[in-house]
Formats: structure tokens, sequence, C-alpha cells
């Protein structure tokens, strides 16, 4: 008898109303000291491949109102706001396919912690059955989405009839940083606020998940940092990870290159990070064209990203071997195959 294998059906993506966008261009050039240091934030920014980012909050790039609170204040806001987001994401998935009977909820989450935790708080306001089995991946950074399929597969791989809802919900923007720094700044400006839901089954339809891959970058721990701090999480990106990535890419044996593969579904951590993978893998120019389209309209939402790529691509021609991949602290990447349902 065959094994069965898991599908995702539907992906339902949502994002908040306010395009802080360039307001916060203007704000970070502000924080620079000189013009030569503010000009090439501005040239960066033009180069970044980001038009729009989307935040909880009207004004994030107001000091007084983010900048300088402290991490409690911000955990508060997500712990209102989180939840209002994912729901929003689910309301959009069940306007494409109906979400009763869910039997296993698995969220992402990797700004913010709120006890009782943000799937206690999303199962109660569904009304989901109190005997619902739930699963919190939290504080992986962007490739979380990766690691929650992969708990929703092994989940239906065991449990045929298991119907599995499944949450990434980010909150990125609570983070702003009172820096002063061109790096720091660089940094955030890529990361926004978004959520996206998708049920997962064995049933055959939409796309079938399978062959996971996780490997990580020889030293590489200090590349990429996600810390706690009194002012927030503390993002570090060191420049050296698009070249780091370039050279894993161009190594390894894990993944297929070029025209191997008809859809890709990059994770996009940023422009540099999109570019080094086109590099390492030979891709065509145009092959990460979905990933490129959702860092413009929406920018880096951590763990919920690749998520609005596989729904791209969900709604695009059918995939004979598409491949899924994100990176994150570590350096790691994570990924799988994925391959529309016959």
């Amino acid at each position: 008898m065959k094994q069965p294998t898991a599908h995702i059906h539907a992906i339902g993506t949502a994002v908040p109303d306010h395009d802080v966008h360039a307001a916060f261009i203007d704000w970070a050039g502000a924080q620079l000291e000189g013009q030569r240091e503010e000009k090439l934030f501005q040239r960066m920014a033009a180069r970044s491949g980001i038009s729009h980012r989307w935040s909880v909050l009207p004004s994030p790039v107001d000091p007084n109102a983010l900048a300088l609170q402290p991490t409690s204040a911000r955990m508060k806001i997500y712990a209102e706001e989180a939840p209002r987001l994912a729901l929003k994401a689910i309301d959009a998935l069940a306007a494409q396919m109906p979400i009763a009977g869910i039997t296993h909820l698995v969220v992402a989450s990797c700004t913010g912690f709120v006890a009782p935790g943000i799937d206690q708080i999303i199962a109660e306001r569904l009304g989901l059955d109190e005997s619902v089995e739930r699963t919190l991946v939290g504080f992986m950074g962007c490739y979380a989405a990766v690691s929650a399929l992969r708990v929703a597969h092994h989940i239906a791989r065991a449990e045929p009839d298991a119907k599995i809802l499944t949450v990434m919900v980010e909150l990125s923007t609570l983070h702003l940083q009172d820096k002063a720094e061109i790096e720091p700044l660089l940094a955030m400006l890529q990361f926004a606020d978004g959520a996206a839901a998708a049920i997962v089954s064995s049933e055959a339809s939409g796309v079938e998940i399978d062959g996971f891959l996780s490997t990580t970058l020889p030293d590489s721990a200090d590349l990429i940092r996600w810390t706690i701090g009194d002012t927030g999480f503390e993002m570090h990106l060191s420049g050296e990870v698009p070249a780091r990535i370039t050279h894993a890419l161009g190594n390894t044996t894990l993944l297929p290159r070029g025209d191997e593969a008809d859809a890709w579904a990059i994770h996009p951590g940023g422009r540099s990070i999109l570019d080094a993978v086109e590099a390492g893998l030979s891709l065509r120019p145009d092959a990460l064209d979905a990933s490129r389209g959702v860092l413009d309209r929406y920018g880096n939402m951590s763990s919920a990203t690749l998520m609005f790529v596989l729904a791209e691509h969900m709604r695009g021609p059918p995939v004979r071997n598409g491949v899924a991949l994100a990176f994150g602290p570590g350096v790691v990447a994570e990924g799988f195959r994925f391959r529309s349902a016959a």
C-alpha cells in the first residue's frame, strides 16, 4: 500500500493596512549623520527591490511610539495584533475552501511571545474543538514556514484523515531599533508584517509536498543573529551572507540546478539573497520572478513570506518539479520539493 503524502490545498494571505516603507526611508535617512551616509542609504533603498512594506502600526517610525519602547510594550502589541492578522489570513483561506473539521493546528511565529500561546488564541477565536492538537513553532526565523509544513507533512502521512491548519504570522515592524548606523538601518529596511494560512492533508489536490531538506552552512553562526534585547528583538545580518549562500549552493548536491526544476519558491530575504540563489544555482533571470514580486509588494515578512511565494506558484501553470527554499539564523537552509497534484 502506498504511503500517504501531504498536500497543500490552498493558501490565504494577509497584510495590515499601513504601508510604511516610504516613511521608514525618510526616518532612517534622517537618523544618519552626514550627507554621504544618507545618500548611500537612499541609493541602497532604491536598489532594494522593495516598493511597499506593511505594518500593524500606523507609524512605526515615530520614536515616541515605538523605537524607544521596552520589549514588554512591544509584546503587548503582539498579543493583540498577531492573532488579528492571523485570522485575517485564515478568512482569506476560508474564501477558497471550507475549513471545518480541523484536527490539528500548527502555528509558526518568530516575532513575539505570549502565553497562553498564539496557537491557543487562534484555536479559541476560530471555535475549534477543544481536542484539536496544537503545535507552536517559535523563534526559528525566516525558514520557520518549512519547519511548520514539515510538522504538517508528518501528521498527514501518519494520520491520513487529519486536516491540518497551518498558520505563519509575523509582526517584524514591532522591532524597530533606535539606531544611527547604516548597517542595522538597511537590515530594518527589509522587514514587514504579514500572515499566511494553509490547509494541509493527505487528500490529493493542490500541491504535493515531499523531499524535505535541511543543511547548515559551516562556520556561519554569527552571520545571522536574532536576539532578544530590552527594546525589542535585534536582527544582525552580515554582509557576507549572500556570498556564502552563492558558494554553498554552487557546491551542493541536495538541489537541482537551472532548468532541472520548473518552479522556484525562494524566500525573498532581500534582493541580494535572491541574486545569490540565482547565481549559485545557475537559474534563468526570470526563474525567481514570483519571489521578486512578493519582495517588491510586501518586503520580508519572515516566516510568512515563503507562503506568499508558494501561493503565487499555485495560481500559475501546473508544477512538475518545484523547489521551495528559505534561510535563517545559523545560517540554515530549509526546503522541500513540491509538484501539482495529479
